[in-house]
Formats: structure tokens, sequence, C-alpha cells
């Protein structure tokens, strides 16, 4: 049998799935408990709503690498649209409630692990900007398109996979043999190489090395 937070969770996370009011009330009710219980697990019904989100977030941003950095940009990209498109009022919540000059601590895994991704791109050559700047940036197209989408009769999957090789394009070199090295590639890829492997550079040495690194990439 489910516990009462569990429960709360499971109320919860119907009501908004459902577009329902999701008030403290209602989601007493549907979990089968008292008020105080509620704000003895979570604090507020805000906290409740974000526990719930949180975890729904976690569902499609928990991706092992394939080995393959540039697969998993894609399979990310897709991943992130069809979490959209199947919970839209989670995605709501998660980007629709943006304030200014205050970053979403929920959201802020999965702007990690794209820069993760585009860390693994740099160390194979393969990026053309800093990997915070591309996690940005595509971050940003995903986030756009999904919203698009979700707004959508009959959302347009074709639109997602142009706008994702556009900007995927935007900050990744194809790969090619023929290419030339570039200065700016070179520091990337050596940038990202220091970072998973810092031998025995002191923490000085490592913070100056990458400033350089990061002044010659621009």
């Amino acid at each position: 049998m489910q516990n009462a937070r569990d429960r709360l969770l499971l109320a919860a996370a119907k009501l908004l799935e459902g577009g329902g009011t999701v008030s403290t009330r209602a989601v007493c009710e549907s979990a089968g408990v008292q008020a105080p219980t509620l704000y003895h697990h979570f604090g507020s019904k805000q906290g409740l709503i974000d526990a719930v989100v949180n975890h729904g977030f976690t569902q499609y941003t928990a991706v092992e690498s394939s080995g393959d950095p540039l697969d998993d940009l894609r399979t990310g990209w897709d991943r992130h649209v069809r979490f959209g498109l199947e919970h839209p009022s989670f995605y709501g919540l998660l980007y629709g409630r943006a304030e200014p000059g205050k970053p979403c601590a929920v959201t802020a895994p999965a702007h990690a692990a794209l820069r993760d991704r585009f860390t693994g791109a740099a160390a194979q050559g393969l990026l053309k900007v800093p990997a915070d700047d591309a996690a940005e940036q595509v971050l940003a197209a995903n986030v756009g398109i999904t919203l698009t989408l979700i707004s959508q009769p009959e959302p347009d999957f074709a639109l997602s996979e142009r706008v994702r090789e556009a900007a995927l394009a935007g900050v990744l070199h194809t790969p090619c043999a023929d290419t030339p090295a570039t200065r700016a590639n070179a520091a990337l890829t050596l940038r990202a190489l220091v970072d998973n492997d810092r031998a025995d550079l002191t923490p000085g040495e490592h913070a100056l090395l990458g400033e350089l690194l990061d002044r010659l990439a621009r």
C-alpha cells in the first residue's frame, strides 16, 4: 500500500495531467489525507507541485551515454520534445514560469546534462563554441520548438527535426577527415580534455590554463 507522501504525489500528478484545479483541498481529498499531512511532507502546496514536476522531469533527463555525442544529442532533443508533448501540464510548469534573472532549479540538471554532452563532443574536436554556450543555444531551441509543437493541433515532428539539425549545425562541426583544424577548435578540444583529466595541475594552474584556452577559443 502506498504511503501518504506517495498518494499525495500521485493525486497532484493526476490533477496536473488532467488540467484540473490543483488546490490543497482537491489534492488531499484525492489522496485521502488531511491538509496537515501535505504540509508535513512538502511544506506547502507549491512544494508538492515542485516535487511532482521534479520527479516527472528526471524521467527524461536520465539518459545514458552511447559513446556517440552527436547521436546522444539528437536522442536527448527528441526525448525532450516527446516529454513536453506527453506531459504538457508538467512542461508548462517547468518552462512557463520564468522569472527575470532567476534560473529554474528544477531544469538546471537538463542544462548540466546537455553541457556534459557538448563537453564530450569537444573532446572529439567537434565543437565550434564553448560547451556552456552550445548548451544554452541548443536548449533554447529545444524548448522553443517543444512549446510550438504543444500549441499545434497536429504536432509537426518534421519541423522539430529541421530545427534540431539547424541548432546542432550552429555549434558542431560536421565530422570530416578533410576539415582543417583551427586554433579555436584545438583550444576547445584541449579545454574539454583538461577538464576531464587535470593530471598534476594545481587548481590555480587549471584555472589559468582554462582562462587562456577560453580566450583562444574565441
